[in-house]
């Protein structure tokens, strides 16, 4: 039943299904057709387009993501193992809601299998739909967004969907989100209010200065997402080819890769989505290579925590004037880790204790005596 609203992959792709060579991708997919829905045993991600654009007030017509498909379908992979699905597109329903309804399920439907969903859009609102189908599996959630703006839509002029979906997550019971963070903000597109609430809510905000001159700070903040969120209007248009958006600054096509790569990686994302294509060729090549490094990440996870165990990871002590911080390093791929011990809600004599993820120099800040800002 959540797979009822996928309709079949775009006709106008399928030239490239017949066209490809044995070794490129689309001889590798299992896609949902005409005659046939995939079978899903065995399938560790899962493509999803949703034609929907009506949460951006400015867009005058449906999503059409099949460019992307074209591009993706061309793509060489890499030493995968794993099986991917391309299970078509949600067509936008009768209201917004409905489709967000269908996509809620699907995704839900998906990682309640362990398959990881990419979903492709559409407006940025679509993460909302993401972020509700955790409801179905009941647990609290980490969002990362790799994005130019907060999307939080302060003042009181009505503003889109897709540039106020941040609050509707913040607001709206029941609340499932445990942290937010941004990657890639420049400050010139958020109001001064939105910038002090992520601060006061004690979310993580970085900004496109600060990733660009060391992509590396982003790895710890993806490597503890479960939802990840990319804008396609974080990369600046010389590169993207999105001239409807216009962003002079903005990620270039090597560092959104990384990005999607890091993403990937982490063990604990278990959904992915990118959104605001303009339908242009040349982004649709980029959005294309976005979800290849993405899937090459996947086929790269180390299943370190929350998977692992610390018998697996060296232990390092640092004394600071008033207690000590307790960093783990994993003897399988070097990343790092900061032991925080939270009180139980109610019981000030119980605690536990879980890693957060950080980087070797924050290890090395604590050594200097300053405590890490995460």
């Amino acid at each position: 039943m959540e797979f009822d609203f996928l309709s079949p992959v775009e006709p106008r792709a399928f030239a490239v299904l017949e066209d490809a060579e044995p070794q490129q991708l689309a001889q590798r997919l299992r896609v949902h057709t005409q005659d046939l829905f995939p079978d899903l045993e065995g399938v560790r991600l899962a493509i999803v387009g949703v034609c929907e654009n009506r949460g951006d007030f400015g867009a005058l017509s449906p999503a059409d993501v099949s460019e992307v498909r074209k591009a993706f379908y061309t793509l060489y992979p890499g030493n995968w193992n794993g099986v991917i699905a391309d299970l078509g597109n949600i067509l936008p329903g009768s209201t917004l809601s409905d489709t967000y309804y269908a996509l809620k399920n699907a995704v839900a439907g998906l990682i309640r299998r362990g398959i990881i969903p990419i979903v492709i859009g559409g407006s940025q609102d679509l993460t909302y739909a993401m972020y509700r189908a955790y409801d179905k599996l009941e647990q609290v959630v980490n969002i990362v967004s790799i994005d130019a703006k907060f999307d939080i839509g302060s003042g009181d002029a009505e503003v889109s969907p897709a540039r106020s979906y941040l609050s509707r997550i913040i607001v709206e019971e029941p609340n499932n989100l445990f942290n937010f963070a941004n990657l890639g903000f420049q400050t010139y597109f958020n109001a001064q209010e939105e910038v002090d609430l992520i601060e006061k809510l004690y979310f993580d905000a970085y900004r496109l200065g600060e990733i660009s001159h060391q992509l590396a700070l982003a790895e710890p903040v993806l490597r503890d997402a479960d939802l990840v969120s990319v804008d396609m209007t974080s990369v600046m248009t010389s590169v993207s080819g999105n001239a409807a958006a216009m962003m002079p600054n903005g990620f270039s096509g090597k560092e959104i890769g990384a990005l999607a790569r890091y993403a990937g990686i982490s063990d604990k994302v278990t959904a992915f989505g990118v959104f605001n294509h303009e339908g242009s060729a040349g982004e649709a090549a980029l959005i294309a290579q976005v979800l290849w490094y993405f899937i090459e990440g996947v086929h790269f996870r180390s299943n370190e925590y929350p998977f692992g165990d610390k018998s697996n990871y060296l232990k390092y002590i640092v004394p600071l004037d008033s207690e000590e911080l307790v960093f783990y390093k994993s003897d399988k791929s070097d990343r790092w880790w900061i032991e925080v011990t939270h009180s139980l809600p109610g019981n000030n004599k119980s605690e536990r204790n879980s890693l957060l993820p950080c980087s070797y120099e924050e290890y090395l800040a604590a050594c200097n005596q300053e405590l890490p800002e995460r």
